[in-house]
């Protein structure tokens, strides 16, 4: 059974005084979860000794970075490495989310050597891809995003993969309150799925979790993850409060 994973991604918000109490909020009202089900904090760099103390001990419940460097060492100004997010507590990282690759221009070969980074250093993988409006409305999306997973993660070996979770992102769904319809996320799943199998067979593709982000709320979380092939989400906004986080996880418990 492949796990069920809902990762909240804080972006750029919070203070620590905010930060704390969120978690603190999510660590009250989080339910007893079956052990392949799995819930991840990625906050800010600065956040993450924090909130790593606050998860210590905790079950089901894990420590996230949302981005880390393609380099292990050296004179990178501003970049936190792979080894120093492991050393502080993080046990998955976000690689190639849509808005570093917009905004700070980062290819799939970068993307490549960041998930090596992180692979070398017993992290787990949250990998990102997704269209932008104009590729959806051209109809293209499959081809897009077959691209971003095969030039971003298929130089990896099928034992490796065990330690990939892709996320699909409908750019054009992330902060504009659309959201894909529970029809269009399960077809676009299915062809992340299909396009894993036909590289590394079945077994491999029916055991990587996919996760839906595209504004996913606690009113369509349960709809959207009670298709066969959304195993989760990667929530944004709804990640910064308790209560909403919260009824997002109980949606991903009871699939």
């Amino acid at each position: 059974m492949r796990n069920k994973i809902v990762a909240a991604n804080w972006k750029m918000n919070l203070n620590l005084a905010e930060g704390k109490q969120l978690v603190e909020g999510i660590l009250a009202g989080l339910p007893a979860l079956e052990v392949h089900k799995h819930v991840v904090i990625a906050s800010s760099f600065v956040h993450i000794a924090q909130t790593a103390a606050q998860l210590a001990g905790k079950s089901n419940i894990h420590t996230g970075a949302q981005n880390c460097s393609t380099e292990t060492s050296g004179a990178y100004t501003g970049e936190v490495s792979a080894a120093m997010l492991k050393d502080a507590g993080v046990s998955y990282v976000i690689i190639g989310h849509s808005e570093r690759r917009e905004y700070f221009n980062e290819t799939n070969a970068m993307l490549a050597k960041k998930v090596n980074q992180a692979l070398a250093n017993g992290l787990h993988i949250l990998f990102c891809c997704g269209e932008a409006l104009e590729v959806r409305d051209a109809g293209t999306q499959n081809a897009h995003v077959e691209q971003q997973i095969k030039e971003g993660i298929f130089h990896l070996s099928a034992e490796q993969m065990k330690d990939i979770t892709i996320a699909y992102e409908p750019i054009w769904a992330i902060g504009t309150g659309r959201t894909a319809t529970s029809a269009q996320a399960q077809e676009i799943h299915a062809h992340i799925r299909s396009v894993v199998a036909a590289q590394y067979g079945a077994d491999v593709a029916n055991n990587v979790p996919i996760l839906y982000g595209g504004s996913c709320k606690p009113s369509n979380a349960a709809e959207l993850f009670a298709c066969p092939d959304v195993d989760g989400g990667l929530i944004g906004g709804a990640s910064l409060k308790a209560d909403e986080f919260l009824g997002i996880i109980e949606a991903m418990k009871n699939i």
